[in-house]
């Protein structure tokens, strides 16, 4: 550190108070007094890596719970979003931060397709702090430049970060390729599951929950080495059934087929404005989304978890969740030859209907 005095850590208390200022900022739309807000600590002596992960991550946590309870807008999402960057971006320039790397070098990257750039950017930043060498690359890196990447840099590990579980196809391939290069994997986000149990099933060589702890693992030392001969089949021999190909290939056509369908399944929608009608195409886009992703893992329980989920979003919004029961029936016959995505849809029909709110649409 740069710095005549060490950074000291803070009692939970402060940090507490400093999130609770943060997230009025942020939410108030106010960029310069969020961004003094994180130098002013910085400047009192508040750890770095505290700022960032109990402080500034703490916020972010808050934006996505408030967007999910309807409380804030898409757009609200995205500006408080670009506002916890930019503090992110004070911290990383204030000179409380700066740190002269003394450990291996780290590419830290979200995988194809992955917009959710602030996870991986707090990783990177803590690594930066903890002496690592790190080239972060930030979102959505399609895996060849990934691998190009890694062939100038000589990295020691790769940190990939996926937020979203539909991108977990992508993100086997990017775990497969870095492999093949020889160069370890550490993954993190919400994609993989609360326990990590994805990154297993996709052959990562390391899990981490959080920022600390993927600092904590490298830390310890190198990660295991990989088999450079490798496949993606090895890990998911159940692809060779092609149910996950023939879904992700059809999913414009299933979509419009249901879509056509829904209106007689479901009346209510015959009444629908254009923005209606909209947002319920992008729904059952998304429903397909995450068939193909539970077909490739061959999770039922995702594809559950992500239509109560769904339920639980629209419910918010103000609209009747019983329309998905018929639409995921429609699904099914569509695909009725596909055994286990009707296994899987069905079983989403049967978590549904069990929540007596949802099948009897009282919220609606």
């Amino acid at each position: 550190m740069s710095t005549s005095t060490p950074p000291r850590h803070t009692g939970s208390a402060h940090l507490a108070d400093l999130a609770d200022r943060l997230w009025n900022a942020v939410e108030d739309g106010d960029e310069y007094t969020a961004t003094d807000i994180v130098v002013r600590a910085l400047d009192d002596g508040v750890d770095p890596e505290a700022v960032l992960l109990d402080v500034i991550a703490t916020v972010q946590g808050r934006v996505g719970e408030e967007w999910a309870a309807n409380r804030l807008t898409v757009a609200q999402e995205h500006a408080a979003t670009s506002i916890n960057e930019r503090a992110v971006a004070a911290l990383a320039l204030h000179p409380a931060a700066r740190t002269a790397p003394s450990r291996g070098r780290i590419t830290v990257a979200c995988v194809d397709g992955e917009w959710h750039a602030l996870p991986a950017r707090l990783v990177a930043e803590v690594l930066k702090l903890r002496g690592w060498q790190v080239d972060y690359l930030g979102a959505q890196v399609p895996a060849p430049h990934l691998i190009s990447h890694l062939h100038t840099t000589r990295a020691d590990a790769v940190a990939l970060s996926s937020s979203i579980a539909t991108r977990l196809p992508t993100a086997h391939a990017a775990i497969t390729a870095c492999q093949a290069v020889g160069v370890p994997v550490l993954v993190g986000g919400a994609a993989f599951g609360p326990d990590g149990q994805y990154a297993k099933l996709l052959g990562a060589q390391v899990w981490a929950p959080d920022a600390r702890a993927a600092a904590d693992r490298l830390a310890e030392g190198p990660l295991p080495r990989p088999l450079v001969d490798h496949q993606q089949i090895d890990d998911l021999p159940h692809l060779a059934d092609q149910e996950y190909t023939m879904v992700a290939r059809s999913s414009a056509g299933l979509v419009r087929t249901v879509f056509g369908a829904l209106e007689d399944a479901f009346p209510a929608m015959r009444g629908y404005d254009d923005t209606q009608r909209e947002r319920t195409a992008e729904d059952l886009a998304h429903i397909v989304e995450f068939l193909a992703t539970a077909l490739y893992l061959d999770d039922e329980d995702l594809f559950t978890w992500f239509i109560t989920w769904t339920a639980q979003i629209l419910e918010a919004r103000g609209v009747p969740a019983r329309s998905l029961p018929p639409a995921l029936d429609l699904f099914a016959r569509e695909l009725r030859d596909f055994p286990r995505a009707v296994s899987t849809l069905q079983r989403g029909v049967r978590a549904l209907t069990t929540d007596r709110s949802t099948a009897n649409g009282t919220s609606a």
